[in-house]
C-alpha cells in the first residue's frame, strides 16, 4: 500500500456564518463537485479533517489495518525489549 503524500492547497477564513471555502485547487485534485457530501472530522480540538462520505469506509478500513501492523510491531518491540529480564 503506498503511503499517502500530504498536500497543503492553501488557507481559508471562517465566516460570521461558519463556512468556509474549499480553495478550487483542493477541489479539482479531490474531484468535488456541488452538493457532495463530506464529513468533518476533528482532532484534539486543534485540526479538522475533510473526506467524502463515499470514501469513508475505504479509508476507516485502511486505518484499521495499519494499526494492526503498529500493535504488532509494538508487542514484538515490548516482547525483544523485556527479553533480557527473564
Amino acid at each position: 500500500m503506498k503511503q499517502p503524500i500530504p498536500e497543503f492547497y492553501g488557507s481559508t477564513v471562517v465566516s460570521d456564518k461558519g463556512q468556509v471555502v474549499i480553495p478550487a485547487e483542493a477541489r479539482n485534485a479531490l474531484g468535488l463537485t456541488k452538493g457532495e457530501k463530506l464529513l468533518v472530522m476533528g482532532m484534539n480540538g486543534e485540526s479538522l479533517m475533510l473526506v467524502k462520505a463515499g470514501s469513508f469506509e475505504r479509508m476507516a478500513a485502511e486505518m484499521s489495518a495499519k494499526m494492526q501492523v503498529i500493535k504488532e510491531k509494538v508487542a514484538k518491540e515490548g516482547d525483544e525489549k523485556y527479553e533480557h529480564c527473564d
